[in-house]
């Protein structure tokens, strides 16, 4: 086993080595509950879902931790609950379940541990304390903040400069503030605003500060794999890095950084505004999970994604063919060729073309193929839908009406019987036309819609 994973700390593909073997570390940041997913936030879900899944296949279910936390306190959390006019704790619990439904729906594994930000309050405090008590943070009209100047090289995992990231980052003017750049740890809650005791008054933690302390919790002060993606590189790692590293004093947080790159839809960015705002939901209501599992893997985790329905189409007909040719087939070995594309940084589109060579040779009989398929597709949390459902789904574009097919099928057979080949051709070609394709046998025709 070679796994290398592209680290973003160093900006270059690397051997992966845990910490320890025997309890393999990752933690991932999770959804804020105060919506339905979207489309780009199933993306790193899937994303490390592969992954998880491969470090279990390399050193045993039961020696990975994966964490991914759910954070259900918010400023958006507060904002939502307010315009719905529902309490906090009902809508956190609400979308949370919407959650956990969707990803369950898209073929992904539970993660070991899923903190909740609210159950943690104790830890944060802990951490900040300490961030106080060494110099790194400093209490300010009823505020803590992380002082950025005290860290020299911050800035190190976004690969920016001070001056670049103070000039394109948004940062909130106060004049509490000793330095532009500090960012809050805890703040005063308002009236009818979540809020905990702490040395600092009534009051709640910053976003940043929530997964250094979850992450240091459940897998201790230095880990193996920090997730999540790109758009979280900065501010929300860089500052996760600056309090994990100062409050433990060590020289990382996490030994490897992931991170999945943007998506589009249509070649558009996302947005309400534009009318192509996909949610996770919207999407389960017209295609199955693995089709959009397979559809966010055509594409290599770090590069742009494209969102289409043609796309989409393709992962269809792919996993359609291949559900036919291992219906009856139980799991083989692992094939190589796959093992050895999702090692190399999870390439899943090459990946993905070593499981089209499977499908080729079983379609030609190959049962070694075929076990070698599925073995390969399960490894990508593919081919888990039970056959007799999966038949049972057809794309909406692609329903068919069956007795017009039927009949048909007998009005070209009374054709052929009669000799009048043109006239059975065109009803092949007019079916054909349909999506339709015809396999002719000694029982007679029958018909299946075409790849």
């Amino acid at each position: 086993m070679t796994l290398r994973l592209y680290n973003t700390l160093s900006r270059r593909k690397e051997a992966f080595e845990p910490i320890d073997p025997a309890n393999v570390r990752m933690y991932v940041c999770g959804p804020t509950v105060y919506d339905v997913a979207h489309i780009g936030n199933a993306r790193p879900v899937i994303v490390f879902d592969v992954l998880f899944r491969l470090l279990r296949h390399f050193y045993g279910p039961d020696h990975v931790t994966y964490a991914r936390n759910i954070t259900d306190v918010d400023d958006k959390i507060i904002a939502r609950a307010a315009e719905e006019g529902v309490a906090i704790d009902a809508l956190t619990v609400r979308t949370t379940k919407q959650f956990h439904e969707d990803v369950e729906a898209l073929g992904c594994l539970a993660p070991t541990r899923e903190p909740r930000a609210t159950e943690h309050i104790g830890d944060m405090i802990a951490m900040i304390e300490r961030l106080i008590a060494i110099g790194n943070a400093y209490e300010a009209d009823g505020h803590v903040l992380f002082h950025v100047p005290s860290m020299p090289d911050y800035g190190k995992l976004a690969r920016r400069s001070l001056e670049d990231m103070q000039a394109g980052a948004r940062v909130e003017v106060a004049p509490y503030k000793r330095d532009p750049m500090d960012f809050v740890l805890w703040k005063p809650a308002r009236e009818g605003e979540p809020g905990w005791d702490s040395p600092w008054g009534h009051g709640r933690p910053g976003w940043h500060i929530e997964c250094s302390a979850m992450s240091a919790a459940l897998l201790g002060e230095v880990f193996d794999i920090h997730g999540g993606g790109i758009d979280l590189v900065f501010p929300h790692h860089e500052n996760e890095v600056a309090q994990s590293r100062c409050a433990h004093g060590t020289e990382v947080m996490a030994r490897y950084w992931l991170h999945n790159g943007f998506l589009q839809v249509e070649g558009e960015k996302m947005s309400k505004s534009l009318g192509n705002f996909v949610t996770v939901p919207d999407l389960l209501a017209a295609w199955p999970g693995e089709v959009i599992r397979l559809t966010m893997l055509m594409t290599q985790y770090r590069q742009p994604l494209n969102w289409t329905q043609d796309a989409m189409r393709e992962a269809w007909r792919a996993l359609d063919h291949w559900q036919d040719l291992t219906r009856d087939v139980e799991p083989g070995g692992l094939p190589a060729s796959v093992l050895a594309a999702l090692e190399d940084d999870l390439n899943t589109p090459k990946a993905i073309a070593a499981l089209h060579e499977l499908r080729s040779a079983a379609a030609h009989g190959s049962s070694e193929a075929a076990a070698g398929l599925k073995a390969g597709a399960q490894l990508m949390g593919l081919l888990q839908v039970d056959p007799q459902a999966w038949r049972a789904w057809r794309p909406a574009e692609l329903a068919v009406d069956e007795a017009q097919i039927e009949e048909k099928i007998v009005a070209r057979a009374e054709a052929r019987k009669s000799k009048d080949f043109a006239e059975a051709d065109r009803i092949r070609d007019e079916l054909a036309e349909m999506g339709i394709a015809l396999k002719d046998g000694p029982e007679g025709t029958s018909w299946e819609i075409a790849r």
